[in-house]
């Protein structure tokens, strides 16, 4: 089996292709971000023109503009996979929805496997849950995201033969939207458990942890409202978010200044540190396809409070691995949050539990293998395929 990857960014497929690497059975990753550091030269090509493209707003502009610009320079990564593809034999084209458009259309041709690797849900549901915060808390703020693209995306779930999908919500919106369940794969993102320890102290004074950009749609303005309820019970309480600020949280933004510690950015190795001294990990996102970090949390063995949405139902149950709140409701969060924070017997449980659940049989590995094994299944059953795998 040959399998192809591409996407123009590299979002989390540096992972998927060190695991299909070790297998043996990776053609090329084809990317206009950096080769992952672990994967061999060879099975790597980068799309110069769309990363020169992409240059100068990396570097010197804001990040409305580069996100404009992710998009608007679409069409150069498309020619150049186009290109890329025709010198190539592969079984399977995977691709980050958004960006397998070009290389569906050549795949239809060689009678390949079409895979659409879905980061967030369904573009129509994306889009309106997206847009409902920004017109909740933001006023005339629009999504970044082109009309245009979000057509992109519907289309290529049309054309896929599989639609992985990260999380159980994400294929719910999936089958809302028309999709058929037979093209859907859940599976949830893995963990560096190289990286990510299991903590082996409780903090005495609670600590919760959020990680990700801080605006709208991944629930800020109610994690803020949550905490703000929390430390009237519990005035101690300290709240770490971690990520940049979008444009759609400026109004909400002045707010709640100063009534946590902000980190815009760490990395991997520095962010499982600071998991492992924290009491819960708290994500009320509103839309989300599943969020890498609540794996890596589990990791650390901290407690999961986090909404439907955010993906966290596919590994957390309810009362095991944490608590399932209502990602629009204060006082619910509030409610998980003094919880956990009042009890550490409870903490101390749930986080040997989401261990167990989400990391101890979870690795990056993990992902990659059960992945392998829907290719075989999907390609030995299907037209695709001249051949039966073991």
């Amino acid at each position: 089996m040959n399998v192809i990857l591409a996407s123009s960014r590299s979002w989390y497929l540096g992972n998927t292709s060190i695991a299909l690497h070790e297998r043996g059975v990776l053609s090329a990753l084809l990317l206009a971000d950096k080769k992952p550091r672990l994967l061999p030269p060879q099975l790597y090509r980068r799309c110069w023109p769309y990363h020169l493209a992409m240059k100068f707003f990396y570097h010197c502009t804001s990040q409305i503009l580069e996100e404009k610009a992710t998009y608007f320079f679409s069409y150069l990564y498309d020619s150049w996979l186009e290109k890329e593809l025709r010198r190539r034999s592969y079984d399977v084209i995977h691709a980050i929805m958004g960006f397998g458009i070009q290389g569906f259309r050549h795949a239809s041709s060689r009678h390949a496997l079409k895979v659409v690797d879905c980061p967030n849900t369904h573009p129509v549901t994306c889009r309106g849950f997206w847009q409902r915060e920004c017109d909740l808390w933001c006023p005339g703020e629009k999504v970044p995201i082109p009309g245009r693209f979000f057509r992109r995306m519907t289309q290529e779930l049309e054309m896929a033969d599989l639609i992985l999908c990260p999380s159980v919500f994400v294929k719910e919106t999936m089958l809302l939207n028309g999709i058929p369940e037979s093209k859907c794969f859940v599976n949830p993102f893995g963990v560096d458990s190289q990286l990510f320890k299991s903590r082996s102290l409780i903090p005495t004074a609670p600590k919760f942890i959020c990680v990700g950009t801080i605006c709208v749609r991944k629930g800020y303005q109610y994690l803020f409202r949550a905490f703000d309820l929390v430390k009237r019970v519990i005035p101690n309480a300290e709240l770490i978010c971690v990520g940049d600020y979008k444009r759609d949280f400026a109004k909400e933004k002045p707010k709640w200044d100063g009534s946590f510690t902000h980190i815009p950015h760490v990395d991997h190795t520095t962010l499982a540190g600071i998991l492992q001294k924290c009491s819960a990990f708290v994500f009320p996102s509103q839309e989300e396809g599943f969020a890498r970090v609540l794996s890596e949390a589990m990791g650390a063995g901290l407690p999961i409070i986090a909404s439907h949405e955010s993906g966290a139902t596919t590994l957390v149950r309810d009362g095991i691995e944490g608590f399932i709140v209502r990602g629009r409701d204060p006082h619910h969060i509030a409610g998980a949050m003094v919880r956990i924070a009042l009890d550490q017997e409870l903490s101390l449980k749930m986080g040997k539990a989401a261990f167990q659940k989400g990391a101890a049989k979870n690795s990056w590995q993990d992902y990659g293998d059960r992945l392998l094994e829907e290719y075989q299944r999907r390609l030995a059953t299907s037209k695709h395929s001249k051949f039966c795998f073991p």
